[in-house]
């Protein structure tokens, strides 16, 4: 009972330390709000008010149709352009894409010829550039189609493939990236405040303060987990009802309690790595180096830059010892696939077990650096 009352009168002190300090609670608020908007609505592997340039030489009927299909959301409103300002417009990068049309384009159409169309891309930007080309691509076809026959979907060949996307039926890029933003923002947020707490004790000389009371090292170091783990999990719900679900429209398919509890198991697992790079590390400088060894891993080998089974065989099983990789496939099946308990548990285990792992090595390196100053 006297444990229990110790850490929560720690956490309680904790708590009061990081909400008072006015740079943590900006930085709480821009990266759960601010940052998670940016990320999750900023430019990213789709085309989107791409500049692009006409240079047409038939004007005809089909080439204004094909001008007009090419408008917003994925590009600018065509621009037309004259021979002798094409190099000078991409060389200036006003213009990613510039299209040509010969003179007797619609004619060789209508005969069942193939005229060819060029098409000049800015491939400074290499995913900008060959998503655009194919988009344009598409939309060539389907608008001569529509021309020669009315119909925009008329089969080219006797084989068609159907698409249906599931969990994401318009496949709409801002429900993964909102989710993975939110992730990432956990990570850092929660390793570092946790190893900033440790420091700061250090440094400020608190940490003697401590030694010399009833307290134990696992009740100081519990008791800056939970803290941390209390604040970081408002935020986050918080991010996720207002900015999440009600600003960005990213529906959660499954149960929002679950979600909070899986996040609660990954922020104690985040914040005993935390505490174990804050243990290791003797100044913020050290601290700062550590956080971004561990914290760029983190975000592009656990999913959110890419799928985990596209990287190579060695690097998939390093990321098994990493927290972030099992809940983001964790958040991934709760809020797209509304998954439930039964099918998350695995994730949620494997969370604990390498909190619980982190936590006593943080913990034994923790008692060292006390008995050492000590």
């Amino acid at each position: 009972m006297r444990q229990l009352t110790n850490i929560f009168w720690l956490v309680g002190k904790e708590l009061k330390s990081v909400l008072g300090d006015p740079v943590m609670v900006v930085l709480i608020l821009w990266s759960f709000v601010v940052a998670v908007v940016l990320e999750a609505s900023g430019a990213g592997d789709t085309v989107y008010n791409a500049a692009i340039a006409i240079l047409d030489e038939d004007n005809s009927a089909l080439t204004r149709q094909l001008t007009d299909a090419l408008g917003p959301p994925w590009f600018q409103p065509p621009v037309m352009i004259a021979p002798d300002q094409v190099s000078t417009e991409m060389d200036a990068g006003r213009i990613m894409f510039v299209l040509s049309f010969p003179p007797g384009f619609e004619a060789d159409v209508i005969k069942g010829l193939s005229p060819a169309a060029q098409l000049e891309v800015d491939a400074t930007a290499v995913s900008q550039a060959q998503l655009g080309t194919d988009y344009i691509s598409n939309i060539l076809i389907s608008e001569t189609r529509a021309f020669l026959t009315g119909i925009p979907d008329a089969p080219a060949s006797p084989v068609q493939l159907e698409l249906r996307r599931a969990f994401n039926p318009n496949g709409n890029p801002v429900w993964f990236k909102a989710m993975s933003s939110l992730l990432n923002q956990l990570s850092l947020l929660t390793i570092a405040l946790t190893g900033a707490a440790m420091l700061r004790e250090r440094e400020q000389g608190t940490i003697e303060h401590l030694m010399v009371m009833p307290l134990t090292p696992f009740e100081i170091a519990l008791s800056k987990v939970l803290a941390n783990v209390v604040v970081v999990l408002a935020a986050f719900t918080l991010s996720l009802t207002f900015v999440v679900q009600e600003l960005l429209q990213v529906p959660v398919a499954g149960s929002v309690p679950l979600l909070l509890v899986g996040t609660a198991v990954y922020l104690a697992a985040a914040a005993a790595i935390g505490m174990f790079l804050g243990t290791m590390a003797r100044s913020m400088a050290q601290f700062a180096l550590l956080v971004i060894m561990v914290i760029i891993p983190i975000i592009m080998l656990s999913g959110g830059m890419g799928a985990v089974e596209s990287q190579p065989d060695i690097v998939q099983r390093l990321t098994t010892v990493l927290p972030s990789r099992h809940f983001l496939a964790f958040a991934k099946a709760v809020v797209f696939r509304g998954a439930g308990a039964s099918a998350v548990w695995l994730e949620m285990s494997l969370m604990a077990g390498l909190g619980a792992a982190f936590f006593a090595a943080s913990l034994v390196l923790f008692r060292r650096s006390m008995d050492l100053s000590g």
